[in-house]
């Protein structure tokens, strides 16, 4: 097939109409080979561009394309795409769905926020030793944990006293895997100079989408935490707003740091350069103690088309 793709550019998880992380869109996708999607999503040239075809099970099938490879779920281009439908009229408030290569997920269209939904978490800590008392439940016994915090620390240029008091890089998977390493301090989260090679290379080894390192001393009062995501695995450096990945920090604020739920708001994209403001709200479903799942959204702005040939 030849000719030319409309791709609509959508800024989701923005703050105050302004910053988010940009994504494409593209509807009416069932036309379109895979390998022309990813065609697509490199001339793009963001860090996901979501395809939005018919679907059997759900309202809409959406795959997920960075500009090297596909993806199982993309929080905010999700929230771009439903954004995009919410402003098209071609879905209502209330709750919907989509179809992913990782099975259904609920949509729910709230006024003017859309969220999505998000597995029970599961953690990994990766400590410092293989007899730290932590939840392990990933693939990887304690002996490559303790073997990967190191490298960890220093693929970020930090110590062990950077972090958090009584906290460890923690794997934390709600539908995607993310390293999530807890700083002390917003200045220290600010200074980071990610080593790209030796994260994908961890990332590789843990079959991580990225690191997500985060601090509890937010810029705005009322933000839970402030983040950053490097994701070199996928061709991201750093990006503006992830929600699959505030999702699991959500979930570890609240089982590890005692946050107090079940909503809560994650900042991300206030110290990349230049800044993008974002605002990603977690709804944790709290029973008996227990997050049984999550919904992670916000808001979106519809900012411009590009026409791709093919």
């Amino acid at each position: 097939m030849t000719g030319s793709v409309k791709v609509h550019i959508v800024h989701a998880f923005t703050h105050n109409n302004a910053g988010g992380n940009p994504a494409g869109v593209v509807l009416d996708a069932d036309q379109y080979t895979a390998e022309q999607k990813l065609h697509i999503a490199k001339a793009v040239g963001l860090s996901e561009t979501a395809f939005v075809s018919r679907s059997d099970s759900a309202a809409f099938k959406l795959e997920f394309f960075t500009p090297n490879r596909q993806i199982a779920h993309c929080g905010h281009a999700t929230v771009a795409t439903f954004s995009l439908l919410r402003a098209l009229d071609m879905v209502g408030e209330g709750l919907s769905s989509k179809e992913t290569i990782d099975g259904n997920r609920d949509i729910l269209i709230k006024a003017d926020m859309a969220f999505m939904q998000q597995k029970a978490p599961r953690f990994q800590p990766i400590a410092a030793d293989d007899n730290h008392d932590g939840n392990h439940d990933g693939n990887h016994d304690g002996n490559q944990c303790a073997a990967a915090y190191d490298r960890i620390l220093k693929s970020m240029g930090l110590a062990t006293q950077d972090l958090i008091p009584g906290q460890v890089p923690t794997i934390v998977n709600t539908g995607n895997s993310f390293l999530l390493i807890p700083i002390n301090s917003r200045d220290r989260l600010a200074q980071i100079q990610p080593k790209q090679a030796e994260i994908n290379a961890i990332s590789e080894e843990f079959d991580l989408i990225g690191f997500y390192p985060f601090t509890l001393e937010a810029q705005d009062t009322g933000h839970a935490a402030s983040t950053r995501m490097f994701a070199p695995r996928y061709g991201i450096d750093e990006e503006a707003a992830t929600g699959m990945a505030a999702g699991p920090l959500a979930c570890l604020l609240y089982t590890a740091l005692q946050q107090a739920g079940p909503s809560l708001q994650i900042e991300q994209g206030y110290l990349m350069h230049p800044a993008s403001p974002s605002l990603i709200q977690v709804d944790l479903d709290i029973r008996h103690g227990t997050i049984h799942s999550l919904m992670a959204g916000g808001r979106a702005r519809v900012e411009k088309t590009l026409n791709i040939d093919l």
